[in-house]
């Protein structure tokens, strides 16, 4: 069975046409039902039913199917445990803004980077996310919910870069204007600092907003958190950020965790205000969020603006991360985490 949501429309064009004998047009109305976030060609009414029952055999939809959902009482914000067809789940999350609704979704099912602040990486990694699962988590939040989605963010589960080859032939799919057409400015990727990656993206001259998760302002810190800075160490990754963000022209985003006693010194600022010196950025702070088992706190509110502050006074601008669905445990892995454990007992 063919993954059919994972094609681009001359793709298929080709195939139907090469290996099905069907006219360009029949691609087209398929493609159409695909970009609209059908689940099944039964849906596709203007085909006939012997097509539609010829391109089951042949081709299957990935789906993400709703397992829980959870709705913050306080911003609206929802969260989804999704299923696919082999049963391995992945989180995603809908957050309302000012300027339109936002999906955070996975990119793996768990993952490899053991960052120790993260309930994603205590579960451990399964597999990859295809192209078209990825897309599906948008059309299942969109038809749940009714709405029409404007940013994404891959900042859910796993590391993106880690899932390279799937996760551009994505971009290049939800960004096709025969697709879901959404534009690259109003994406975000999310990485811990695969630095080979990162040359890679460089090179592939996208339009979206790299996000860099550095949250520490030196190896001995980061190495602690992140085991991934043991292989490319903090100026490794500063040296490809500073590349990028030439090469592009786009301002990178340098998330940072503020962990009370652990990174959010004032001292700890000031190292990171020198090393991020002439890169085009901005540094976006995160309460960490409480995971079970880590014992990490968010930091204060006062630690957290004299961070900014003494960043500010380094021409580094950087802002605290508005925090949505503190209700309903929004960032990635816990619920999955809690639905294993359930039925683990």
């Amino acid at each position: 069975m063919k993954d059919i949501r994972s094609y681009t429309l001359a793709e298929l064009t080709d195939e139907f046409k090469n290996e099905l004998s069907l006219p360009a047009f029949r691609a087209k109305q398929v493609y159409k039902w695909l970009s609209e976030g059908v689940s099944s060609f039964d849906e596709m009414t203007n085909i006939s039913k012997e097509m539609r029952n010829n391109l089951s055999n042949i081709y299957y939809i990935s789906v993400a199917t709703i397992e829980k959902k959870l709705v913050s009482v306080y911003d609206n914000t929802v969260k989804y445990l999704f299923s696919f067809a082999d049963g391995e789940m992945v989180e995603s999350v809908v957050m309302n803004y000012h300027h339109g609704y936002t999906i955070c979704i996975s990119t793996q099912v768990g993952c490899k980077m053991g960052c120790t602040f993260c309930a994603t990486g205590q579960s451990g990694f399964s597999r990859d996310l295809r192209p078209s699962e990825m897309l599906a988590q948008i059309h299942s939040a969109q038809n749940d919910l009714g709405i029409r989605i404007s940013n994404i963010v891959l900042m859910g589960m796993g590391e993106p870069l880690d899932n390279y080859d799937n996760v551009i032939r994505f971009l290049r799919l939800v960004s096709s204007d025969d697709n879901i057409n959404i534009g690259m400015r109003h994406i975000s990727l999310s990485t811990c600092g695969l630095v080979n990656r990162i040359y890679d993206l460089e090179k592939e001259k996208l339009q979206l907003t790299l996000s860099v998760s550095l949250h520490a302002p030196n190896d001995e810190i980061r190495s602690r958190t992140m085991p991934v800075n043991k292989r490319f160490p903090i100026d490794e990754l500063l040296t490809a950020c500073r590349k990028y963000a030439a090469s592009t022209g786009r301002r990178i985003s340098f998330e940072y965790a503020m962990i009370s006693g652990v990174n959010d010194s004032d001292e700890c600022a000031r190292e990171l205000a020198k090393r991020l010196k002439g890169i085009l950025c901005h540094v976006n702070l995160i309460p960490v969020n409480p995971v079970k088992g880590t014992g990490y706190r968010k930091s204060a509110i006062e630690r957290q603006q004299s961070f900014i502050r003494i960043l500010g006074r380094q021409g580094i601008t950087a802002t605290v991360r508005r925090t949505l669905g503190s209700d309903i445990d929004a960032s990635c892995g816990q619920l999955r985490r809690r639905h294993q454990e359930e039925n683990d007992r």
